[in-house]
């Protein structure tokens, strides 16, 4: 026990190492860095979404660098099967005895960090092979269960301009990604000094910080987090609050199709832990909850078409949300 708790206590110490390392590479993408390590706390899995060029490939690739995990970059493509991730078997034969038997060859899921590099870009069938994996941390094929190494994480890559040659993720795929994170474009002093940084001779060196099985022990100290049965209400208030047949809001009534289910609870609740551990705390905030808040729901609530064309989005509906449902 005392081993344990020694072991999270030099491993929350290394969190701000962590980012700083990551940071060396990725200027000016704080907030994503963060949602990121929540999800990397929380134990799930986070889905990246920006134009194209906005390092969001490179992010995972640091992340990677920066702990001690082992890393695969899977590139989806129109043409990809789910043999290619998950693996195939292959008939094999023994020298000594001349008898040929099945061997599964293990495909890049078996891995600590899998990049899904352009997950939209791969056709439906494809993107299901991810489903088991990415809920059950396990993968069957030919009757038998493979289970993945721990810890493990899928992190998704998706630019949301392209339409051609893409597929739109489903709903029921979505809701597996504990956070939908959103890059943006950076301000014009960070922009500055990427350009100074990326098209020099060299490229600042990431550090390997943080082990697998410290990552494993602050994802167990990440459940024990404190949370009062206060925010614990109010939090299922919120969720309850984005399904039109339900809600007393008007906004949700008139914007949204379809509302959050309870895995949306879930993910503020653990996400909002992990969002304390993340500075140090091991107690939840109304302010970790509002943190996480509209990375947790805006890939888990869909809005009306007249919400979209009028540009109403799930980010201001969770700020609706926030200012109307009081604690």
């Amino acid at each position: 026990m005392e081993d344990t708790e020694r072991q999270v206590k030099e491993a929350l110490l290394k969190l701000p190492l962590l980012k700083s390392e990551i940071a060396k590479v990725i200027v000016g993408q704080e907030q994503a860095i963060n949602q990121l390590l929540v999800a990397f706390l929380a134990g799930g899995h986070a889905l990246l979404e920006g134009v194209p060029g906005l390092a969001k490939t490179l992010l995972v690739k640091t992340l990677s660098e920066a702990t001690f995990l082992d890393f695969r970059r899977i590139q989806f493509t129109p043409d990809l099967m789910p043999s290619d991730i998950i693996g195939t078997e292959v008939l094999e034969e023994d020298h000594a005895s001349g008898k040929r038997f099945f061997k599964f060859n293990k495909g890049p899921l078996f891995s600590n960090i899998v990049l899904a590099d352009e997950i939209n870009r791969t056709p439906p069938k494809t993107q299901a092979a991810l489903l088991e994996a990415m809920q059950e941390y396990a993968v069957s094929y030919a009757g038998n269960t493979y289970p993945l190494p721990k810890p493990f994480f899928i992190l998704a890559t998706q630019n949301p301009i392209e339409q051609g040659g893409t597929y739109p993720l489903p709903e029921a795929q979505l809701d597996r990604f504990l956070l939908l994170i959103k890059m943006g474009y950076p301000e014009e002093a960070h922009e500055i000094q990427i350009l100074t940084q990326t098209t020099g001779e060299k490229r600042p060196p990431v550090a390997s910080v943080l082990k697998g099985e410290e990552i494993q022990a602050l994802q167990d100290a990440c459940r024990k987090v404190f949370i009062g049965e206060q925010l614990v209400s109010w939090v299922a208030r919120m969720v309850r609050a984005t399904r039109p047949d339900t809600s007393s809001l008007a906004v949700v009534k008139e914007q949204v199709r379809w509302g959050a289910g309870p895995r949306a609870g879930q993910a503020l609740i653990v996400c909002a832990k992990a969002h304390a551990l993340l500075e140090g705390r091991f107690a939840v905030s109304e302010a970790d909850i509002k943190a996480v808040a509209p990375a947790v729901l805006r890939h888990r609530v869909l809005l009306s078409f007249r919400a979209e064309a009028e540009g109403f989005t799930t980010d201001k509906l969770v700020q609706e949300l926030i200012q109307s449902i009081s604690i």
